[in-house]
C-alpha cells in the first residue's frame, strides 16, 4: 500500500510538471554549446578565451528541457543552482552557469529588464563604496569599458515593477573561475562568451521579466 501510494504520489507530480503547473522538472541536456567560449573579437576588444575543460560542464551553455508556466523570454536565476534560464518555446530553455551574491548580499524577487548596454561603464553604488574605499575614485564617472571592468562585455539593468532599479544586473566578467560560487556583490555574473549570447536574446522592456529564487 505505501509503494502504491508513493507511485501515486509520483505520478500527480509529473503531471503537475508536465503542465506547466511547476518550475524546473527533470532537465535534459539537447545541445550543448562547449565549443563557444573561444577567443571573440568584440566592440573593439579581445575577449580571452575560456579554458572551458576547467569549468564544470553543468555551467557551459546548454539548451535544457525545462517545464515553467512563465512564458518565453522571461529569463529565471536559480541562485542555490547557480544557474540562469531564458525560456525557449516548447517546455525549453537555454542555461547558463552564473556566480551569485557572497553570503548577505544575495538577493531574491521579481524584476524586469528596463534596458541593456554593450561595454557598460560600471557605476559602484555608494553602498559598495563605503565597504571597499578604494573603488572611491569611480564615484563621479565611473569605470570606463574595457576587460577589466567588472560588468564585463554586457549588462542587461534590472528595474522593480514601480520603474525603480533595483541597482542589480545580469552582467559579464572575465573571472571564469567564479561561475557556480558565490562570488559577486550581489549581481548575477556570467562568462562573457554567455553574456553576449544572453544580451542577444533579450529584448528590453515590461515583458522582459526576471524571476530570481533562492
Amino acid at each position: 500500500m505505501r509503494f502504491r501510494k508513493t507511485i501515486s504520489g509520483l505520478s500527480v507530480a509529473a503531471l503537475l510538471v508536465l503542465s506547466g503547473c511547476v518550475s524546473g522538472g527533470p532537465e535534459i541536456s539537447r545541445q550543448i554549446y562547449t565549443s563557444e567560449y573561444g577567443s571573440v573579437q568584440d566592440g573593439g576588444y579581445t575577449i580571452p578565451a575560456v579554458p572551458i575543460d576547467r569549468v564544470p560542464k553543468k555551467y557551459h551553455r546548454q539548451i535544457v528541457s525545462y517545464f515553467s508556466k512563465e512564458k518565453p523570454g522571461t529569463i529565471i536565476v536559480n541562485t542555490k543552482q547557480r544557474h540562469l534560464y531564458f525560456i525557449l518555446p516548447g517546455n525549453r530553455a537555454v542555461r547558463y552557469g552564473i556566480g551569485v551574491g557572497r553570503a548577505g548580499f544575495a538577493w531574491e524577487g521579481e524584476a524586469y529588464i528596463k534596458w541593456k548596454q554593450p561595454w557598460p561603464r560600471w557605476h559602484p553604488p555608494k553602498e559598495m563604496i563605503a565597504r571597499e574605499p578604494r573603488l572611491k575614485k569611480y564615484a563621479d564617472g565611473g569605470q570606463a569599458p574595457g576587460l577589466r571592468n567588472p560588468l564585463g562585455a554586457r549588462a542587461l539593468y534590472l528595474f522593480d515593477n514601480n520603474g525603480k532599479d533595483t541597482l542589480y544586473r545580469l552582467h559579464g566578467s572575465p573571472e571564469w573561475k567564479s561561475i557556480g560560487t558565490a562570488a559577486s556583490s550581489g549581481c548575477i555574473r556570467l562568462m562573457n562568451q554567455d553574456v553576449i549570447d544572453l544580451y542577444s536574446r533579450v529584448k528590453p522592456g515590461k515583458d522582459s521579466k526576471v524571476v530570481v529564487i533562492q
